[in-house]
């Protein structure tokens, strides 16, 4: 599994959203202009986000983007998901019979990748990134929306 730029693009955004979206809305064009985004690219990772309830549109003079949830409920798991698709390392049919040693690596390799990575990724959640980024970078405070 290798994570595209999509879904590293994607991450990096909705930190940034979370960060910046005190009280407001953000802009994809202010998001674009702090990471170094296309913005063209960050429409495409946002609306992908919004059709999966990550985020919210507000539209007019004061638009942009607010979160869809509260940060502690986003799991960055949820994240690479939406962008991503499966995050599984090999992909795993329940319709194959597997037997043999296909079986012995299937069991003891192929499902253990996976499991360890969903598991890492859903016990992270964009809080805890946020408090990261706001520790590393000297600030103190907690953005609430």
């Amino acid at each position: 599994m290798k994570i595209s730029t999509k879904g590293r693009y994607g991450l990096k955004a909705m930190i940034d959203l979370a960060v910046y979206s005190v009280n407001d809305s953000v802009t994809l064009k202010s998001i674009s202009e702090r990471q170094n985004i296309s913005e063209s690219y960050l429409e495409q990772i946002f609306s992908t986000l919004r059709k999966n309830g990550l985020v919210k549109g507000k539209k007019g003079s004061q638009g942009g983007y607010i979160l869809g949830d509260i940060m502690s409920n986003i799991k960055i798991g949820d994240i690479l998901r939406a962008l991503e698709g499966d995050l599984s390392v090999v992909e795993l049919s329940e319709d194959t019979v597997v037997v043999g040693i296909d079986k012995c690596i299937k069991n003891n390799v192929w499902e253990k990748l996976n499991e360890s990575i969903n598991s890492i990724v859903d016990s992270i959640t964009l809080e805890d990134l946020v408090y990261d980024y706001n520790r590393e970078n000297g600030s103190n405070f907690m953005y609430y929306i």
